[in-house]
């Protein structure tokens, strides 16, 4: 604990106010609810509302066992006790929904039901199988997996199997390719097997604590005796069975603090939905609410560009303003744009550039590569591995579970009961490490070898964390480490591993990094081919945001021309960088000829017949009662307006129009190309 840490902790509780900005400082001083804190990227959140409950106990306010704060990452709970701890708050139970909810489901299971609770699945996979087979359905391991994935979006979305086909017929969901009746008896039959096997999946786990809290009084009472405050995290991303869930705990009581970012809704495609965020006011017309716009991560060059990013969006869409971040940090490098010739020369030109600054000094953990989809990582893991660099792959295997790992704790856990309190605890941890191959200098080579030492070097280094106390404390004896371990392993709150974080895009939420990476940025992966809603294509933009606000300081952004070396260049840069790329603005002013090969080859379009194809489509939307993109989608529109067709023979050439189409409305949009070139007022 740091000097500034202990003053907070033992300190007079303005102490804790002095630490905050004007806008932390509301968000602290509003101990009572309903409150709603709108929060920006990088502006300190968690910080606002961990010393929000420290000023609530130091005050008398809070019991700190009546505070359960909720967020949706074990790794975010356990930098949230930490913070909670160093502020000398002990006792908040700061859990993810569905650790929060299962402790309590074991524990009321006995009264209510009786016995110990059913065994949960940690993989859906074979009780999907069985499933698939009873409704005679063909399935491999992609088709599993999808499956799967709809089963948890029908559960957390409280839609039952005989609610799915209107549900996805009206969301226009389509799963693996089968229809939404076959997908129906499927999550009927997948409820049947569990029931056989006497299993419940993890979103039984909030659907049996709802239902108990909601049925059984005593057990509603018990648990709202005992909290009586809750902080909500991550709030846009709030499933309407988590909602149900917060519902039952808060039992009509307003004593609620929500936290989140419209522009920061990225797992839509999971169930969760901005819509409890975005109508908190109208359920708390008393609610207070306060925005946090202080940007502390970022430079002025990385948050100019989230903003112009989403400021776009807003302009286009004509949705509500998002919010406008102000960079704190003195000003950066500029961001990078590069548009390579293929894959290959993208990840050797990143990895390049990764050397250059790990030899300048930034530390290998503190360099990410971020990508939309992760068969995308390959290319990335073999250029850095040509070039001496290690990496990791979020995603993988977690840290606690890696066999070294686990046996590197066996043995500290057995040198904790006989070690020598007067020799250093990280010079012990060192000696035993040693005889599970820890060494002091790293394997040179890249591999197994390398992976272990990396993660045995973690647990060395998180030894010297721990050590690093102020003079008038205690120092950390071995059992104590042991005890963070084993609290850190609980939580899945894994230290740093040296070496570059490759992750997607959606793997990144809540974490950041000095220099960002943001690669594969052309269409058909950003946004992804998939995408083909308005909604799906905002969302995909709030992705891309997501990936610009990880960067610290150094942000390079490209994209590669075609796939293979020597391939066509076929690809086009992302629409979401359309006006940002450098030099955009001059282009677009020199609008290209129709069909000219410049045009086809930088992707740019005529913005404004563009918008006009998309108010057509709109209208005929509205009149045929279907979604938009039935009609066509997005990327075709942009061709269309990229390649300006003349003749029907034109329009057939472009990608995403197919005959029935043509046939349908290709007179239309051929009219609106001629539109376009007349002068105005002709």
């Amino acid at each position: 604990m740091s000097s500034t840490s202990r003053t907070l902790a033992t300190g007079p509780a303005d102490a804790i106010l002095d630490a905050l900005d004007p806008d932390q400082r509301d968000v602290a001083l509003a101990l009572t609810g309903p409150v709603c804190v709108l929060a920006g990227a990088g502006t300190g959140k968690t910080r606002a509302i961990t010393h929000r409950i420290a000023y609530g106990v130091r005050t008398g306010a809070y019991t700190p066992t009546g505070v359960l704060a909720v967020t949706f990452t074990a790794r975010a709970a356990g930098e949230m006790r930490t913070r909670l701890r160093d502020l000398g708050v002990v006792g908040v139970q700061a859990r993810t929904f569905h650790a929060a909810a299962l402790r309590q489901l074991g524990y009321f299971w006995p009264q209510v039901v009786g016995g110990a609770p059913p065994r949960i699945l940690e993989q859906k996979a074979q009780v999907v199988a069985e499933a698939a087979r009873r409704v005679g359905i063909s399935v491999d391991r992609v088709a599993v997996r999808d499956l799967a994935s709809e089963v948890e979006w029908s559960k957390v979305s409280l839609v039952t199997s005989e609610d799915y086909e209107k549900a996805a017929a009206a969301m226009a969901r389509e799963v693996a390719g089968y229809d939404p009746r076959t997908v129906s008896r499927l999550i009927a039959a997948y409820e049947e097997v569990k029931t056989e096997r006497s299993v419940i999946d993890f979103e039984d786990v909030l659907l049996m604590l709802g239902d108990m809290l909601a049925s059984h009084g005593k057990v509603a009472d018990e648990v709202r005796r005992q909290y009586r405050h809750f902080v909500v995290d991550e709030y846009q991303d709030v499933s309407p069975l988590q909602q149900l869930v917060l519902d039952q705990w808060l039992g009509g009581r307003k004593e609620l603090c929500v936290v989140g970012d419209p522009s920061q809704t990225i797992y839509s495609f999971t169930g969760a939905t901005p819509h409890h965020l975005l109508t908190f006011r109208s359920r708390y017309p008393q609610a207070q609410v306060v925005s946090l716009v202080r940007d502390y991560r970022s430079t002025p060059q990385v948050v100019g560009l989230a903003n112009k990013l989403l400021a776009h969006a807003g302009r286009r869409r004509g949705g509500t303003a998002p919010l406008e971040l102000i960079a704190q940090r003195p000003s950066g490098p500029p961001i990078g744009y590069t548009a390579y010739d293929d894959d290959e020369s993208e990840a050797r030109g990143i990895a390049e550039r990764i050397g250059r600054l790990v030899a300048a000094g930034t530390a290998p953990s503190e360099i990410a590569i971020l990508y939309r989809t992760n068969s995308q990582s390959e290319a990335f893991e073999s250029a850095l591995a040509d070039a001496g660099i290690g990496y990791l792959v979020r995603g993988g295997q977690r840290f606690f579970q890696r066999k070294e790992v686990r046996d590197a704790i066996v043995l500290l856990r057995g040198a904790a009961r006989s070690a020598d309190p007067a020799v250093p605890m990280p010079e012990t941890v060192r000696d035993v490490l040693m005889s599970a191959g820890w060494s002091e200098s790293a394997p040179a080579a890249r591999g197994a070898a390398r992976e272990k030492w990396d993660s045995l070097q973690a647990l060395v280094a998180l030894a010297d964390d721990v050590a690093a106390v102020e003079p008038d404390q205690e120092p950390v004896l071995l059992p104590g480490f042991v005890a963070e371990l084993d609290e850190r392993a609980s939580a899945q709150h894994a230290p740093t591993v040296e070496g570059v974080m490759l992750a997607s895009l959606h793997a990144a939420k809540g974490l950041e990094w000095d220099a960002v990476f943001l690669a594969g940025l052309s269409e058909g992966l950003m946004p992804i081919s998939l995408a083909d809603s308005d909604e799906g294509v905002a969302e995909e933009r709030r992705l891309l945001y997501v990936g610009i606000t990880r960067a610290r300081h150094d942000l390079e952004l490209s994209y590669a021309r075609s796939r293979n070396p020597g391939g066509r260049a076929s690809r086009r840069r992302t629409r979401f960088l359309d006006g940002l790329w450098p030099d955009e603005a001059v282009r677009r002013a020199r609008r290209p000829a129709k069909g000219s090969a410049r045009a086809a080859l930088t992707g740019e379009y005529d913005q404004e017949l563009f918008d006009g194809l998309r108010e057509w489509r709109r209208t005929v939307a509205t009149e045929t009662d279907k979604p938009a993109f039935t009609v066509l989608v997005d990327a075709t529109l942009a061709a269309i307006a990229e390649a300006r067709p003349t003749t029907v023979a034109d329009l057939a050439r472009i990608q995403g129009i197919g005959p029935a189409k043509i046939d349908r409305y290709g007179a239309t949009i051929l009219e609106l190309v001629r539109s376009a070139d007349r002068p105005a007022g002709s």
